[in-house]
């Protein structure tokens, strides 16, 4: 076969003139690439719209509690003995407080090793938190604090070991290891301060392995091998001449919506000042403006013409765009349906919307606001809902909630589970004859061992609790129990309240000891109705209209009403969520977009294939047009040829 180049024959440039016809055909491409560019700046900027959506909705969640708006300013005579901060809910008041002692942990030291490597032994220890009595050393345990149980290995049995597997357990106690100068002595610190958190370490010694050093008992009961080096004590105080003790050197329960920090003893009284601050407010409606502003400026930026620079939004036009901020005016123009604090339009405070659409504050309107008592900002921009009973409160509220006024009535209260016994507990615990007691808590079975010892009913009742609540299984499971006793008879209640809360005590050789005949009730869900319609209950949370209210005790029947305002933040972390949304209107313009990205993908594929045919075809056109030329060059050469071959016409 021979070879064949285009162009060879005739010297026709078969590939210039391809390439130029085919440049002519590929315009198309030009056309579907710019299409596809601009629906990639399309796709980028919904994609930074959506970045825009989500920074608003975070800085309108940030407004929806009132503590932002709220707040309090606090003035100290001795900072260096007394920090104090304060809520919204502090009243303002002066307050004399002095500080007699502080609160310390209790801390407790082993005999000396000679090295860290020496082994300790192997078993369990099992830590438990109380307080010791002054009259007579009995230890009771703290009821809050559940147990833990150790286990010492043989690969942990070392002095640092035994060091490193207290603090992995996360037993409430740290372990260290001092060098004496002597020896090595493993200290053992409680990590919450007070009387109550005294510690008592019980060991199972694995064979007389040596463990049964670490063991602490200060009541008698057991053997006490560890060396106390600090007591467990309160912080003593008094505040405007009232004693008080507290565990904790951090005190928020004693002066309403005040924390105390107490830092050092003071010879001298500290005064305490606290007032009003209504800083916060401003603060607050300052960056609500900010907030939607942002947004609304992002929105217009990418859909507005620029007469200076001549220059189009890459939205420009956009109807989504359109649609989003008429929904953020309209939003921001209706008034609250219900709202208390006297004010139901944020025009109320000096929030108007301007001609550009964006938000303008009005300063000297909102100072008159904040400066009148009779006005409760924070209303405006918050979820709040008022129960008209004080055993009822506010839980949460979602999007469909119904603002107004709701009657309130229960039908049923929630409770707990629990067990009770028949006859007064025995207190007397003897190691392996009536110390174990199986259990099933809220569905979930655990098995516990009391210390042996001689207890009170009250103290039993503490064991009891402390052993359940440290049981391994129950704390996985977020399970807990209150164990009380009454006239010496144990009753074992569920902290949960509601249809999963369940008590079951199945067995153990201390369950006929300590219970006699057992006999368990399980809780119910409280029932009942909000705005005349059936609510949902859940233990004691009660759902309707969208409002999720806390039914903490009281009568059936009717309880009252509940006012509801679906404040503007509120409002706006509903809108942003549904902007937001799989289903919303920037999710929908995205996967619009992507789908002309790749139709365009699919023309581009389809019209290359295309034009490689259109390119075979002027290529087989134009070289056989070449061959043809080649041809005919060829015979007028010859033609030439014998015709200047002839003889002239005239003769020799």
């Amino acid at each position: 076969m021979a070879l064949s180049a285009p162009g060879i024959g005739s010297s026709l440039d078969v590939n210039s003139i391809v390439q130029q016809l085919m440049a002519v055909e590929q315009r198309p491409l030009q056309a579907l690439a710019q299409k596809e560019a601009s629906y990639q700046a399309k796709l980028s900027a919904y994609g930074s719209i959506k970045s825009g959506v989500s920074a608003f909705k975070s800085a309108m969640e940030a407004l929806t509690s009132t503590d932002k708006f709220i707040s309090s300013r606090v003035t100290v005579s001795n900072k260096d003995a007394l920090g104090v901060t304060a809520n919204g809910q502090a009243v303002p008041g002066r307050y004399n407080i002095d500080i007699q002692a502080l609160a310390q942990s209790q801390k407790l030291s082993s005999g000396n090793y000679a090295a860290t490597t020496d082994t300790v032994g192997t078993g369990k220890l099992t830590i438990q938190f109380g307080s010791y009595s002054e009259a007579d050393g009995s230890f009771t345990a703290n009821a809050d604090k559940a147990a833990k149980t150790i286990e010492i290995e043989p690969g942990n049995a070392t002095l640092a070991g035994v060091r490193d597997a207290i603090n992995a357990a996360d037993a409430g106690v740290t372990a260290t290891i001092i060098n004496d100068g002597v020896g090595y002595r493993l200290v053992l610190a409680a990590k919450d301060t007070g009387l109550a958190n005294a510690m008592r370490i019980s060991v199972s010694d694995d064979g007389g392995s040596g463990l049964a050093a670490l063991a602490y008992d200060a009541s008698g009961d057991g053997p006490s091998n560890l060396t106390e080096t600090v007591q467990a004590r309160n912080a003593e105080l008094t505040i405007d001449g009232i004693a008080i003790s507290k565990a904790s050197n951090t005190i928020s329960d004693a002066i309403d919506g005040v924390t105390l920090n107490l830092l050092d003893q003071a010879e001298k009284t500290i005064s305490v000042s606290i007032t009003r601050d209504n800083s916060g407010t401003k603060t607050a409606v300052d960056n609500f403006v900010k907030a939607y502003n942002d947004l609304y400026g992002m929105l217009s930026n990418m859909s507005a013409y620029n007469a200076e620079t001549k220059q189009a939004g890459v939205l420009q036009g956009d109807s989504t765009i359109r649609s989003m901020q008429t929904s953020l005016r309209t939003m921001m123009s209706t008034a609250l349906d219900s709202a208390g604090g006297g004010l139901s339009r944020m025009s109320d405070i000096g929030v108007t919307i301007q001609v550009d659409g964006k938000l303008k504050v009005d300063s000297a309107k909102l100072q008159k606001a904040i400066d009148d008592p009779s006005k409760d900002i924070a209303t405006l921009f918050a979820s709040i809902a008022k129960p008209s009973d004080s055993l009822v409160s506010f839980v949460s509220a979602g999007a469909d909630a119904k603002a107004g006024t709701h009657a309130l009535e229960i039908t049923q209260l929630a409770t707990q589970g629990r067990a009770e016994g028949s006859q007064a507990a025995a207190t007397a615990i003897t190691a392996g004859v009536n110390d174990k007691l199986m259990l099933e808590i809220d569905g979930v079975k655990a098995t516990i061992t009391l210390n042996a010892g001689t207890y009170t009913a009250t103290s039993l009742a503490a064991e009891l609790q402390s052993k359940i609540n440290g049981a391994a299984e129950l704390r996985d499971n977020d399970v807990s129990v209150e164990v009380t006793e009454s006239g010496g008879v144990l009753t074992i209640t569920s902290e949960r309240y509601g249809s999963a809360s369940k008590v079951q005590i199945t067995g153990g050789n201390a369950r006929t000891g300590l219970f006699g005949s057992v006999t368990s009730t399980d809780g119910v869900d409280v029932a009942g109705t909000i705005g005349g319609q059936a609510a949902t209950g859940s233990g004691r949370k009660l759902t309707g209209l969208g409002i999720s209210l806390d039914i903490t005790g009281g009568a059936l029947g009717p309880r009252g009403t509940i006012s509801f305002a679906q404040g503007f933040a509120e409002r706006f972390v509903n809108l942003a969520e549904r902007f937001l949304a799989d289903d919303g209107v920037l999710d929908a313009r995205q996967d619009g977009l992507n789908r002309s990205i790749k139709d365009i993908a699919d023309r581009r594929d389809a019209f290359n294939l295309r034009l490689e045919t259109i390119e075979k075809r002027y290529r087989a056109q134009f070289t056989a047009l070449d061959v043809m030329i080649a041809s005919m060059q060829q015979t007028s050469s010859y033609l030439q040829q014998q015709l200047a071959s002839l003889p002239k016409i005239g003769g020799e």
